[in-house]
């Protein structure tokens, strides 16, 4: 302190460095309201330079909305510190705090108010909301591409997850798999699974369906063939399936249709790991891992002289036999919402199936398997004018199996029965009906429209056990 200078004065001078130099805005005013001293910030904060803050009351800045509400105003009304989030010009968000300072006799002296910018904080928070909102995005996205790189595959019935098991197991070596079961109950869908599962997953799965080609042509389409083995060859030859499936995994469907003379040079290659192309003398080496299916009696047809012995041993070495759709209703559900939803992802549209339509969907025998339920609810997808499908809609056949099913469905009409009875009843019916179409509460719970705790609940109520 220089000696010509009061301590009043150094004091002051203090005060003041403090008010510019704070990293928050400080505001001070007499018990008026009358700004007595504000910091350099002022321009940034409100638009206003402190030369034209100075000396003005805070009520007036109010109602002017050069800060609102505020928060000095709030301290000289109630007399204690305030705290508050205050709006200035721009949008921007001050959180603002005010103290009142007392003179020795009680009366109020002064109120300095802190201010601090929240508005970047602000900022940051909401970008930091939106990324966590995308980020909840991203992972409903990225278990929806999980979902769909199940190809179709559903596993709720225990016939099924007994072969997602049997999946993961044959995967993880190259043992040649024999898929056996109707047609339309997903052969193929399971020889993806296969491939996606195992170490060949980097390379081609290459599919052929033996009966869709003509016989004259198989040949050339499984082993390939050189430039001019045959009238209408190409030039420059062509690269069979088999070699397309080189490193990867070759799916043979409906492999009884393959005729005779294509059988024992097939075996020749599984066995030699090898083939020749139409037209070449040239042997060329192959690695691929093989899958067969087929919805014909492979047995029989060995007994009855029109499928090879030796290459049904090749082939029979780990089977799977797939349940028709119809001894698996378990799985029915799970497929509908796979399906509709992967047509309304295809179309851009947002069809959804009503009760009534589910319910007669998954009591219908499905003679065409998956195919035809993929088929039906395509069609209805594509045909529908409402967005919520309704039994309506379906063909008549579907619709009939609903309504039969309905009818055998619990009925409250039991003579010489109190309502409360009869509701109970019903109630416990379909509890049990659940209990065995469903595997766990959550999935009774979605099954009846109910809550899960009120499903474990009623379960206690009727002594049921879910599986």
């Amino acid at each position: 302190m220089k000696k010509d200078e009061s301590r009043q004065q150094w004091m002051s001078r203090v005060l003041e460095g403090i008010v510019e130099t704070s990293r928050d805005h400080l505001l001070i005013t007499d018990p008026e309201g009358y700004i007595q001293l504000v910091g350099d910030s002022s321009y940034d904060m409100y638009g206003i330079g402190k030369e034209q803050l100075l000396g003005k009351n805070v009520i007036e800045l109010e109602k002017e909305k050069v800060f609102s509400p505020s928060v000095t105003r709030k301290v000289m009304d109630t007399k204690t510190p305030q705290t508050m989030m205050q709006e200035i010009p721009g949008g921007r968000k001050l959180m603002v705090t005010a103290y009142p300072l007392w003179n020795e006799d009680g009366s109020m002296h002064s109120v300095i108010s802190y201010s601090h910018d929240l508005t970047e904080i602000m900022e940051l928070k909401r970008r930091y909301e939106s990324l966590t909102e995308q980020l909840k995005q991203f992972e409903t996205e990225i278990e929806e591409l999980r979902e769909k790189n199940q190809e179709g595959f559903v596993a709720v019935s225990q016939p099924m997850r007994d072969i997602d098991r049997l999946i993961k197991k044959v995967a993880m070596v190259d043992s040649t798999v024999l898929i056996l079961g109707e047609s339309g109950v997903g052969k193929n869908v399971i020889a993806s699974q296969i491939h996606r599962h195992s170490r060949r997953s980097a390379g081609q799965f290459v599919e052929i369906n033996c009966g869709s080609i003509p016989e004259g042509l198989l040949e050339s389409e499984l082993f390939g063939y050189e430039a001019g083995a045959f009238t209408g060859a190409g030039k420059q030859g062509k690269q069979g399936i088999i070699e397309l499936a080189n490193q990867g995994t070759l799916l043979l469907d409906e492999l009884g249709e393959l005729p005779l003379t294509l059988q024992a040079k097939l075996l020749k290659v599984i066995q030699e790991k090898r083939l020749q192309r139409v037209g070449s003398m040239q042997y060329r080496d192959v690695d691929f891992r093989l899958i067969a299916a087929t919805n014909r009696d492979l047995e029989k047809m060995v007994k009855e002289g029109k499928f090879r012995q030796d290459l049904y041993f090749r082939l029979n070495v780990v089977p799977i036999h797939v349940p028709a759709l119809r001894n698996r209703p378990e799985d029915i559900a799970a497929l509908l919402k796979l399906v509709v939803r992967s047509l309304n992802e295809r179309y851009g549209m947002n069809k959804k199936l009503d009760a009534a339509a589910t319910h007669a969907l998954m009591h219908y025998d499905w003679p065409g398997n998956v195919r035809e339920l993929e088929n039906v609810l395509e069609r209805l997808v594509v045909t529908a004018d409402e967005e919520v499908i309704t039994s309506q809609h379906l063909p008549a056949e579907i619709k009939a199996a609903g309504e039969e099913q309905t009818a055998m469905e619990p009925s409250v009409a039991a003579a010489k029965m109190s309502l409360r009875d009869a509701m109970e009843q019903v109630e416990e019916k379909w509890l049990r009906h659940a209990a065995e179409r469903c595997r766990t509460t959550a999935e009774m719970a979605e099954f009846l429209g109910i809550s899960q705790p009120s499903v474990v609940r009623k379960l206690q109520k009727y002594h049921i056990r879910p599986r």
